[in-house]
């Protein structure tokens, strides 16, 4: 009987590369698997995706986050996602190949991914050890599955037996293996899914159960006139599904509302720690109030009017000795911190100097949504969000501007930023062809704590046009604006200006959102069609 001779399987053959690949992204599907289990017994953040997306957003020039909302919007997190899982995708394709070549050079570059998923884990605000522990165990799974798979790669292949029956892996065995550890994957990742949100559960139970006690101060009723119901025009409040979201959050805190505290404290302070039920037991504010975020370019979508219900702000800080600068007060900035670690830095004296600023527990007459900052946020009429909308807060701790910048300011934008006038046109929209004769030009204007008193339109860079008002609901919120015009046939270019409360005009000057917001005239470009069809 003629012995069988093992022949050692030559690693630069196309089979084995493709083998070796495969190897990999088996590898990374498992260690991530794993991982995100282990999360679920840690907290969701600590996911070395999400860990990893949070300290590349972190690290992340401003000019070039601006520039990934104003390309992807609201969708911009999960496109930093897929971005990671693709080059994770790469990375272990080349622990695949590399692994096939010198097995301890691929072992090593897969369980280095999970170093690097705990250090981004640690480096989170909030962060303790066992932030680090999903990694280290994603990466650890990930090395082991790629040994298993790559030996079995490898594994000599006898010659003179039958194909594929005397090899001691043969490709249907491999392909077993392979299918047996994505099954094993697939429930491991859907178990830690499930245990998430297990582990959420009682936050969305608190939320369900909270009841909004009645306004102390109710709002006054919105104008009849507000609405100008004219098709195409943002609604005077906007829907809480419909509202803009701009955050650093890839995973929405999910905060039980029954364990949720909040600690005031700082300098000028008597430290003060509150429950819901403390806070719900204070006389509570209705307010109509337009948020936009200084990431919002000239005409674009991050503004949104709703009716707020909350604490006035301005009393929680006296009950807690807070005098602002221009009393005495030794802390001239307020910094608050959300249950991800996020600050945002907020003047005292603003937030004291009679404005309605809350700490909302409702919109629009529901209690917060989990995106929109469940179960307290920050709202303060006349400043843009990254200054003052803190959700998902934890922690108020008065202190100065020149000893401390919270998150944005250090990400380049500006220590204070009141809102400036803005203008919109929602109808018609750039590169409409309405048909000629009276077409509706109509939007939003705002300018915060100051008002709208008017809103002009000009076609063509013409004259300036007196646009109708929809009536004002207080100074804090937009108004919604209306101009009939006599539309030609052919291409026209329309614009669009505010004038506030105090009687300055909205800049036509053009500047981006860096560092305190954008401004300029809104123009819109539509062409016309004639009636008879034939367009100029």
């Amino acid at each position: 009987m003629t012995p069988v001779t093992p022949v050692k399987a030559d690693p630069r053959h196309p089979h084995r590369r493709a083998l070796g690949a495969l190897s990999g992204v088996v590898a990374a599907c498992a260690g991530l698997a794993l991982a995100e289990l282990a999360a679920a017994a840690v907290r969701p953040e600590s996911a070395p995706l999400t860990a990893v997306g949070g300290a590349v957003v972190d690290r992340t020039p401003a000019a070039l986050k601006e520039w990934a909302i104003r390309q992807f919007g609201t969708a911009d997190k999960l496109v930093l996602t897929l971005g990671i899982v693709a080059v994770l995708g790469a990375v272990a394709v080349a622990a695949g190949l590399l692994a096939v070549r010198h097995l301890p050079a691929g072992i090593g570059l897969a369980g280095l991914f999970g170093v690097i998923g705990a250090v981004a884990a640690l480096s989170r605000p909030e962060a303790s050890w066992r932030d680090a522990l999903p990694a280290l165990v994603g990466g650890l799974v990930a090395a082991g599955v790629l040994y298993l798979l790559v030996t079995a790669v490898n594994r000599p292949r006898p010659v003179g037996g039958a194909p594929g029956g005397t090899w001691p892996m043969d490709r249907r065995g491999f392909g077993r293996l392979v299918v047996a550890t994505l099954a094993v994957s697939a429930v491991a990742g859907y178990a830690g899914r499930r245990l998430g949100a297990h582990g959420s559960a009682g936050a969305t139970r608190s939320r369900a159960d909270l009841v909004l006690p009645r306004p102390a101060v109710p709002a006054p009723p919105v104008p009849a006139g507000a609405e100008l119901r004219v098709p195409g025009i943002s609604r005077f409040f906007t829907p809480n599904r419909d509202f803009y979201r701009v955050d650093t959050a890839l995973v929405v805190p999910r905060v039980d509302a029954d364990t949720w505290r909040l600690r005031i404290h700082g300098e000028g302070v008597r430290p003060l720690t509150l429950d819901l039920r403390d806070l719900l037991a204070r006389p509570l504010v209705e307010h109509d109030m337009t948020l936009n975020c200084v990431s919002n370019e000239v005409g674009g979508p991050y503004a949104g009017n709703a009716r707020w219900l909350g604490v006035r702000l301005a009393d929680l800080l006296r009950e807690a000795g807070v005098r602002p600068p221009s009393q005495g007060g030794p802390a001239d900035q307020l910094v608050a911190r959300s249950v991800d670690g996020m600050t945002i830095g907020t003047p005292v004296e603003t937030v004291m100097d009679g404005r309605e600023a809350l700490l909302a527990v409702g919109m629009n007459g529901e209690p917060l949504p989990f995106a929109h900052g469940f179960p307290v946020r920050m709202v303060v009429p006349g400043l843009y969000g990254y200054v003052s909308a803190c959700k998902w807060l934890r922690e108020l701790r008065l202190t100065t501007f020149a000893a401390y910048d919270a998150y944005w300011v250090r990400q380049s934008w500006a220590q204070r930023a009141p809102v400036k006038t803005q203008s919109r046109i929602d109808t018609p929209r750039p590169f409409d062809e309405p048909e000629e004769g009276r077409v509706a030009v109509a939007g939003v204007a705002w300018a915060q704590h100051r008002g709208i008193a008017r809103v002009e339109v000009r076609v063509d860079g013409g004259p300036w046009r007196d646009a109708r008002l929809g009536d004002a609901d207080g100074v804090d919120t937009w108004r919604q604006w209306v101009w009939p015009w006599e539309a030609t046939p052919g291409r026209h270019s329309l614009e669009v200006r505010a004038t506030d409360g105090t009687g300055a005009v909205q800049t036509g000057e053009r500047t981006g959102t860096l560092p305190d917001g954008a401004t300029g005239w809104h123009t819109v470009a539509v062409r016309v069609r004639s009636r008879t069809g034939i367009t100029p």
